[in-house]
């Protein structure tokens, strides 16, 4: 019988509860203090992100067993069955989108089933034909926010729906792109196209710079858009947003030696978290 710590491994629980998160987020900027729905909005997305992890590393399990970073997760380790992992993620999937229907609407749960489609029916499989897979992938972090957003009410073309999409999409990127600085050799021995075979690890380096300075303007840009109403917690965003370029600025270093993914990749997550932080006290509070 697989423990509870396989089937966290197989959901992916830490990225799952990021995207439950995300999707906070989204909501209590919609509800206008009316925060009452926002449970149900995170449980309904961690259940789909939950399964959606589950089933790609079913989609992935080979490539995964190829891969030093990889092979101890629980498929290529065989701690728990493909057969048993497929049915398991389905089951998640759909307690997922079932209680975005019926907590939410049609609207919330097409949205969801549309982040399903586009992480492991196109991305997963961009991944093997391009390196830069990441880009359109990154659109998968934008669903998240959008799904809390609409659940409480909000409008899907909503102007500042799009700029809070935009941090999210902004930020994704690097978040992989940090991956390939230490594991992107990985990458290419395991029959995926890398980055690090089209560019150097400089290049890839300084490109990524360039994304974390893009999300650290958009979040500074958030209340043209109409969020963040307070010029205190606007205020706020400022040090958030020096801090996260002068983390990053060690990405500018020159040299093959850079290898600083560990570090950075964990502060630009705080980053994010101190972002969706401030944005759902400010609503709350005032």
């Amino acid at each position: 019988m697989p423990s509870l710590k396989t089937y966290l491994t197989l959901c992916r629980a830490r990225i799952s509860i990021f995207a439950a998160a995300s999707a906070a987020t989204g909501y209590i900027l919609a509800a206008d203090h009316h925060i009452t729905g926002v449970f149900p909005a995170v449980c309904a997305v961690f259940l789909l992100a939950c399964g959606a992890s589950a089933l790609n590393q079913y989609q992935e399990r080979d490539i995964d067993a190829r891969m030093e970073r990889t092979r101890t997760r629980p498929l290529p380790a065989g701690s728990i069955a493909a057969s048993h992992a497929l049915v398991f993620s389905c089951a998640l999937v759909l307690a997922g989108l079932a209680l975005l229907a019926y907590a939410f609407g049609p609207k919330a749960a097409l949205l969801g089933l549309f982040s399903l489609l586009w992480y492991n029916g196109i991305y997963t499989y961009l991944k093997k034909m391009t390196a830069f897979a990441a880009v359109p992938g990154a659109a998968v972090g934008m669903v998240p926010p959008a799904i809390g957003w609409v659940s409480a009410g909000g409008a899907l073309l909503d102007p500042r729906l799009a700029a809070i999409c935009f941090l999210f999409f902004l930020w994704q990127v690097p978040h992989f792109w940090l991956l390939l600085l230490n594991h992107g050799e990985e990458y290419e021995q395991a029959g995926l196209p890398s980055l690090t075979g089209v560019m150097s690890r400089p290049q890839i380096a300084r490109v990524t710079f360039i994304w974390i300075v893009a999300a650290a303007i958009a979040s500074l840009s958030l209340p043209f858009y109409g969020i963040l109403r307070s010029p205190g917690f606007y205020f706020l965003l400022v040090p958030c947003a020096g801090w996260l370029i002068w983390n990053g600025r060690i990405l500018m270093g020159k040299g093959p030696e850079i290898s600083v993914s560990p570090a950075l990749f964990k502060k630009i997550n705080i980053y994010l978290l101190l972002i969706m932080s401030l944005l759902s006290l400010e609503n709350i509070l005032l």
